[in-house]
């Protein structure tokens, strides 16, 4: 007898993206945060000291367990260059006109010499079992459970999640930190490329600042030898 095989969406965890709630599989959801960033090594020492400490105020103030994702990927240098290219056709004057296309020109020129990378970071906010799937350690994508768990209803979920969403963005927003809650575009988005290690492209480059990085190029790495 030939053998029948379970197929792939089978074996995945997720059962469904309903507007900016992720449903698992055993009647747990999940909202995601982009979460902005802060230019630590700028800070003054005391500034340092302050963001440590509003960081701890908020950790330790969270009732719920929640996973931190850091994704770092190639950067999109076309996207950067078209906002670029945007922002100067709504300003006027010779001035500006030559400081972006100067900048344009050392931008393409860095990521000729160099890999330019795009760091993200997520805050993945759990309703439901609250953070069953992350304490069994496997990252996003979560790993599926038992189906006899208690499921808890879609409507409760999204009241319970839009109340921890706004209460970790108050929190990262005292030491300085934005977010912004992921949508069901960009929530599909960020999920294939968890599979593929591709970069989050839907709804374009997103508003939140971000730092790029940059590896060391060939000549660099020779010297450095």
């Amino acid at each position: 007898m030939r053998r029948r095989h379970a197929s792939v969406q089978q074996s995945l965890p997720l059962e469904d993206i309903a507007g900016d709630v992720v449903q698992l599989r055993g009647g747990d959801y999940r909202a995601v945060l982009e979460a902005g960033s802060v230019n630590f090594a700028l800070k003054a020492e005391t500034e340092q000291e302050a963001i440590l400490a509003g960081y701890r105020r908020w950790l330790n103030a969270l009732a719920y367990p929640i996973q931190i994702l850091v994704r770092i990927v190639p950067t999109d240098v076309e996207v950067y260059l078209a906002g670029l290219r945007g922002q100067r056709g709504a300003r006027s004057g010779e001035t500006w006109r030559r400081l972006a296309l100067d900048h344009e020109t050392f931008v393409r020129r860095i990521a000729r010499e160099r890999t330019l990378l795009d760091r993200r970071f997520y805050v993945v906010v759990p309703a439901g079992m609250d953070g069953g799937f992350e304490r069994t350690g496997i990252a996003w994508p979560w790993r599926r459970v038992s189906r006899d768990r208690h499921a808890t209803s879609l409507v409760t979920a999204r009241r319970k999640l839009a109340f921890r969403c706004g209460e970790v963005a108050h929190g990262l927003a005292a030491f300085g930190v934005p977010c912004r809650r992921l949508d069901d575009r960009e929530l599909v988005a960020l999920w294939r490329a968890c599979f593929d290690g591709a970069a989050v492209t839907a709804g374009g480059e997103p508003p939140l600042p971000s730092p790029v990085l940059t590896s060391p190029s060939r000549g660099e790495e020779a010297r450095d030898a």
